[in-house]
């Protein structure tokens, strides 16, 4: 009777503990899922997720691997190969060529050579042999060449993936920011309107106002409820986009990733002419210095492809052990060292040579157009970036005191109202230009952030690794 309640009391328990499991409220089970989306973000910190878990960072990563197995590749043919081979065979008996007819020897009985050799219808063979290959041509030095040129160009194109996965990153924070901004003004649109209506309620039930004035109020304040939910929902999406970027996988359960940025729009001061932003962009930019490197591999592969007119020389040695031709014995066996050197030309190879270093050379070509046309690409970048950035600058300076002339102008028309001097359109119109005042000084911060982030990219200048903007 005793273990019958130990093992029902211990059954209840079980199933007290899976019900609570399963009635736990959902931040519980989302704050050990997504740890890294709940703590504070700052703009540093989303840029070292980012390097870590970024999609197409890991992708440019993977390729950067790849790269070096090409280079390796490239590599090889300046080094020495060994190889062991060896075989075994068993042929009909029937099959076998064998020596016919007799030799006679002055007093000796005349011999037949089918009765005195003992032909072998299996044998076996091994050996191992190393090789040299000591001139190609002209092929070994460029395949050296080729190889730290591969790996250079792999590591500045993997540096070009890094700097526009960076990029969107932060200009996904700036987003996230702005949209975050956005609510806040519109929440205080929105409290204003609703403390105008109710204003205009007191009133209207005192008998000093119409009632047009309490559906003015009311009007402007419904027309002003779809502005804040479309701020929401753009902070939403922007929230969603950024933890996207930075490799995270919102959980199923939440509608909106849970980031908590600890940055701020601000207008940090940069400084920077145009003509020093091109100059600081031919020699920063990789997208350039990638492309100087394979204009260098079209030009080593010209070299690769003219070696086909020149002879190959190598040095071997191995050692190998055979079975007896003429004996079924597999045991007897034949076995030595062997050293020397082969040399191959061809002379005539139906124009192979020719048409490969045709190719060759049309690739550099082309390379070198790509180069040309890859420098306007970048200055017509930095010329497009600056233009931007010049304009988010002098509109940011334009709304230096505008917010603060339309607090005031707010506090004028409501104390000119309620003394009677001033109607009723005049406070909706001053907290219209307020409302107007604070949007324009957000999107300004947001467009000169988003400016010089594109900027700095286009010059490609290193981001700074406090994060700042």
């Amino acid at each position: 009777m005793k273990k019958f309640l130990v093992l029902a009391a211990l059954a209840l328990f079980s199933c007290n503990a899976a019900a609570a499991m399963t009635n736990a409220p959902p931040d519980s089970t989302i704050s050990h899922a997504t740890p890294r989306l709940l703590r504070p973000l700052s703009m540093a910190d989303a840029l070292d997720m980012a390097l870590q878990q970024n999609s197409t960072i890991r992708k440019g990563r993977a390729d950067l691997e790849a790269s070096h197995g090409i280079v390796v590749q490239t590599r090889a043919i300046a080094l020495p190969k060994l190889a062991i081979s060896s075989s075994y065979s068993a042929n009909e008996e029937d099959s076998t060529d064998r020596l016919q007819g007799t030799v006679s020897v002055p007093g000796v009985t005349n011999i037949n050579f089918a009765d005195t050799f003992d032909y072998a219808d299996q044998r076996w063979s091994a050996g191992i042999r190393i090789m040299q290959s000591i001139y190609e041509g002209g092929r070994i030095n460029a395949a050296l060449r080729s190889a730290r040129l591969t790996r250079e160009h792999a590591l500045l194109s993997h540096q070009t993936v890094i700097a526009d996965a960076l990029r969107d990153v932060r200009v996904a924070y700036y987003n996230v920011l702005s949209a975050q901004q956005q609510i806040t003004v519109q929440e205080a649109s929105l409290n204003l309107l609703q403390q105008e209506l109710d204003e205009m309620g007191r009133r209207f039930t005192a008998g000093t106002v119409p009632r047009f004035n309490v559906l003015r109020a009311e009007v402007e304040v419904a027309n002003s409820r779809p502005k804040l939910i479309r701020a929401r929902n753009a902070f939403r999406i922007s929230k969603d986009n950024l933890a996207n970027l930075l490799g995270e996988k919102i959980p199923r359960e939440m509608e909106e990733a849970p980031l908590q940025l600890t940055g701020k729009l601000e207008a940090t001061p940069f400084e920077v002419s145009l003509p020093d932003a091109l100059g600081k962009a031919f020699e920063q930019r990789t997208e350039l210095a990638a492309l100087r490197k394979v204009e260098a591999l079209r030009t080593e592969a010209i070299a690769n492809a003219r070696s086909g007119y020149k002879p190959s020389v190598q040095l071997f040695a191995g050692y190998g052990a055979r079975s007896s031709q003429f004996s079924s014995d597999l045991t007897e066996e034949l076995h030595g060292w062997e050293a020397g050197a082969q040399l191959s030309w061809n002379v005539f190879d139906g124009f192979l040579t020719k048409g490969r270093v045709q190719e060759a050379e049309g690739l550099r070509n082309r390379t070198r157009e790509e180069l040309a046309e890859a420098e306007r690409s970048v200055e017509l970048d930095v010329r497009t970036a600056y233009s931007f950035f010049t304009e988010a600058r002098e509109v940011l300076r334009s709304q230096e005191k505008v917010q603060e002339s339309a607090d005031e102008s707010l506090r004028l028309a409501t104390a000119r109202a309620t003394a009677g001097a001033a109607t009723q359109l005049d406070v909706l119109n001053a907290q219209t230009a307020l409302t107007e005042a604070r949007t324009t000084q957000v999107l300004a911060l947001h467009g000169y952030a988003v400016a010089r982030a594109r900027l700095e990219r286009a010059i490609g200048q290193p981001i700074a690794t406090e994060g700042k903007p």
